[in-house]
């Protein structure tokens, strides 16, 4: 009996090829981006900050709020619970500014204060998916190059903790030192509105602590998006 040959439709090998292509260059890209700091400006170009002009000091806040700034993170930090908060300090004067005895708090609108995580908080979080609920947590998919560390949490995530988290213990004299402070807000709904952000601690290079710094961070959500670095 004659058989017919089998009929393969137009263009389905190139289909399935670009599909499998598209998604392994995904793939091949989530496991070879590197977080990289943003570059600080000075910190009373942002639009919450609080400038002393007599000591020369600045401080700013730049929260990572939205999804477009939040990729610079390989891991998405908010699906665990936790606001990124961009963090600058400005040093305008000719002598250094001490920050090893600095506290940083977000207090809301309901005088609840946040303090930043440290990295044992971040990687405990991290460490327990299976507890956030929260929609955009990324899928555990397994990458090139993550070896696990401290429990659940990857190499490559644990370097991007290290790298992203503010670390400075002084600003030298006509420069700045920057970060990102990590606060939790798994339970609150809207931290940012009506909220203040304080810094205490700061001290000239004779010991002295300097003013306290007042963010409101309605400064941040009113600022034009044009503004909004």
């Amino acid at each position: 009996m004659h058989r017919s040959p089998c009929v393969q439709l137009p263009g389905v090998n190139t289909i399935a090829g670009v599909i499998a292509l598209i998604l392994f260059s995904c793939l091949a890209a989530m496991a070879g981006k590197d977080f990289v700091m943003p570059t600080a400006q000075a910190a009373r170009n942002y639009p919450a900050h609080d400038d002393h002009p007599t000591e020369k000091v600045a401080v700013a806040v730049d929260p990572y709020d939205m999804a477009d700034k939040a990729q610079i993170f390989n891991t998405n930090y908010s699906g665990y619970g936790y606001l990124p908060i961009f963090f600058v300090v400005t040093n305008d004067s000719d002598q250094p500014v001490a920050l090893s005895g600095m506290k940083a708090q977000l207090i809301t609108v309901n005088r609840t204060k946040l303090l930043p995580a440290d990295t044992d908080d971040l990687v405990r979080r991290l460490s327990h998916p299976s507890r956030n609920d929260r929609p955009g947590v990324q899928l555990p998919i397994p990458l090139p190059g993550s070896k696990k560390v401290k429990g659940a949490v990857s190499s490559k995530t644990m370097d991007e903790i290290n790298m992203a988290q503010f670390g400075a213990r002084s600003v030298e004299p006509h420069s700045s030192a920057s970060g990102f402070l990590f606060f939790d807000i798994a339970d609150i709904s809207t931290p940012l509105a009506g909220a203040n952000f304080y810094v205490t601690g700061v001290r000239d290079s004779g010991g002295n602590e300097l003013m306290y710094f007042e963010i409101p961070m309605e400064k941040y959500l009113s600022a034009p998006e044009a503004k909004k670095p």
